[in-house]
């Protein structure tokens, strides 16, 4: 703990808005107002005008729009769209109302850059607080040439993160905000809110968690559903995929390459067009079904997207086929490089075929696929294609809005595209996402303390 705490007031920055505030001279806590104004005084007048420019544009910004969409966020709207006849040209004339969806995202988007705006006054702050010191103790302070010849060398980090920072903030983290905000507003189409709504606080997330509801009953059977394929579509083709790597990786095994390009094949194949042939071949009247009516091998046709329990089962069979060849591919370059004397030393020991694979293969692929595991487990969750391009979802009872195969991220769509109950989809996001960050978490902590308890390096 001391060595932490030392390291933390080492590595501490000296020049803070704190000490600006208290030991700043007056041009440094003009500062506060005027950004910039401590650069100028010094002569870094670029930098300087930088930040006064960034801050005139936030006025200006604030002036024209943002006061306006603060003002309306806490309401998002009241005026309805009005018809009022013109008796000038004899027609009816529509005024323009309130749209709660676009007061919405104004004020979500004004809140974000006030923050960021937040985080350049901050910097401008520490800017001029650091000139000054520096002045006082004279030191060089750093020309606008000089700061931009460090950007391509000891500040190369913050040039080349520079746009992907933006780009995440920008196209990621702004919209997620904008569709969390809409999980506490009824924005759907009962009552007619899908013009004008307003916040209902956690009245969404209650209705969900709520098992007497119908929704919230569909949303612990989704999620059980979720849950259920997610373990059985990473573990079965993990499985398979695993022995079929072996049997083929084996010395015995004449054509390996053969094999492998058979069974790789599918990868050649664009996923949806597989999925869109399996969905045809498995209706009632598709080939699958015909030949075995013509055969005599069954009676009826089999119900292979009309039945809960069959169509669970069709959808993790096909996942198969979509899924082992890419085991396939991870596991054979992980048995290629297995060094071949462990082998050989527990041969010599007397260990057994089976001894073998649970002591040395299979901790061994662990411990290398944990990653992948993970990342095929959350896909799995996510998985959209083929749940909807397989089934549907279906079979979907009546009245209900999802299926009996239906995914947390399959049910989120059709709550927003046909549905029309953005809030509720909004909530459905939420907790997808809570559910992929618990199991995230839980499986990383399992991952770290097996490691440790085997001792890998």
């Amino acid at each position: 703990m001391i060595k932490a705490g030392k390291r933390k007031k080492e590595f501490a920055d000296p020049y803070t808005v704190t000490g600006a505030v208290t030991k700043g001279n007056i041009i440094t806590k003009l500062s506060l107002l005027i950004m910039g104004l401590g650069n100028i005084a010094h002569r870094q007048i670029a930098k300087g005008l930088m930040f006064l420019v960034v801050e005139i544009g936030y006025i200006w910004f604030m002036i024209q729009s943002g006061i306006y969409n603060l003002s309306m966020f806490p309401s998002l709207g009241w005026r309805e769209q009005e018809k009022v006849w013109n008796e000038k040209k004899s027609i009816y004339e529509y005024t323009a109302g309130d749209q709660s969806s676009l007061i919405l995202l104004y004020g979500v988007a004004t809140i974000y850059i006030t923050l960021m705006f937040i985080v350049v006054w901050r910097e401008a702050v520490k800017s001029s607080y650091k000139s000054e010191v520096l002045a006082k103790s004279g030191k060089h302070l750093n020309t606008f040439k000089e700061d931009f010849k460090s950007l391509f060398d000891q500040n190369l980090h913050k040039l080349l993160l520079a746009a992907p920072i933006m780009g995440v903030l920008i196209f990621t983290v702004l919209p997620l905000i904008y569709n969390i905000s809409m999980a506490f507003t009824n924005y759907s189409k009962v009552n007619d809110h899908l013009v004008l709504f307003d916040w209902v606080g956690l009245a969404n997330f209650a209705k969900i968690l709520n098992m007497n509801d119908s929704i919230g009953k569909q949303f612990y059977s989704v999620l059980t559903w979720t849950i259920t394929w997610a373990i059985f579509a990473t573990a079965l083709n993990y499985i398979f995929g695993m022995i079929l790597a072996i049997v083929i990786n084996r010395k015995e095994t004449h054509f390996k390459g053969f094999w492998r390009f058979c069974f790789v094949l599918s990868i050649a194949v664009p996923q949806f067009v597989s999925l869109l042939i399996m969905r045809s071949m498995l209706q009632p009247t598709g080939i699958v079904n015909t030949l075995l009516l013509k055969y005599g091998l069954i009676d009826t046709a089999l119900p292979f997207f009309s039945s809960a329990t069959w169509a669970r089962v069709t959808v993790i069979v096909i996942n198969l086929w979509v899924g082992i060849p890419y085991t396939l591919l991870q596991v054979t370059g992980i048995l290629q490089n297995i060094p071949g004397e462990l082998y050989e030393a527990a041969k010599i020991d007397g260990a057994n075929a089976v001894q073998i694979f649970f002591k040395i293969t299979l901790p061994y692929m662990l411990f290398v696929m944990t990653p992948y595991l993970i990342t095929q487990f959350t896909g799995n969750i996510n998985n959209f294609n083929v749940i909807y391009l397989l089934s549907g979802g279906n079979p979907t009872p009546v009245d209900a809005t999802a299926g009996k195969t239906d995914l947390l991220v399959t049910w989120l769509y059709k709550l927003t595209v046909d549905k029309n109950y953005y809030n509720l989809g909004a909530v459905i996001g939420i907790m997808t996402f809570i559910v992929l960050a618990i199991v995230a978490l839980v499986t990383y902590r399992n991952t770290a303390s097996y490691k440790d308890e085997e001792g890998f390096m």
